[in-house]
């Protein structure tokens, strides 16, 4: 009998702030092009993504907004507000959550096969159909508890 082999990822989400609003994305309504091991297509979602090989977090971070967004982040500005794990069928991730409120530049659609579009949100306002990652991670920063001590 032959055990499948399952990796456990490493994935970030960063809640950019502006004027009392956050940036979200909606992703793709097409699973693959969504590029989510985690169920998402069709949802919001903040930028981010997976830490590439020996890429430490603060390069992840810059480089997926960058990547995503065009947005340059002030690296001083970045602080960790979530460490959790999100957990699918065939997926798991440990997700870090970041805030930044210190970037320059105008959001665009850097990517629009994964993301569609980004708009900016009202924290009291959010959209109902939500990443759950992206959920978590605002919902942590909201709380001011950034350790999440998940079973099952």
């Amino acid at each position: 009998m032959s055990e499948k082999l399952y990796k456990i990822g490493v994935g970030f989400g960063v809640i950019l702030y502006k004027e009392g609003k956050i940036l979200l994305g909606l992703r793709n309504s097409d699973a693959l092009k969504a590029d989510s091991a985690l169920h998402g297509e069709g949802t919001w979602s903040l930028p981010g993504g997976k830490l590439d090989y020996m890429e430490c977090f603060i390069d992840g971070v810059k480089r997926e907004v960058q990547e995503e967004t065009g947005l340059l982040l002030n690296l001083d500005k970045v602080k960790l507000v979530r460490l959790g794990s999100d957990k699918a069928k065939e997926a798991h991730f440990v997700t870090a959550g970041f805030f930044c409120d210190s970037f320059s530049g105008i959001e665009k659609t850097m990517e629009p096969d994964e993301i569609v579009r980004w708009d900016w949100f009202d924290l009291d306002n959010i959209p109902p159909v939500m990443y759950k990652p992206s959920l978590k991670v605002i919902q942590a920063w909201k709380s001011g508890i950034i350790w999440e001590q998940s079973y099952g």
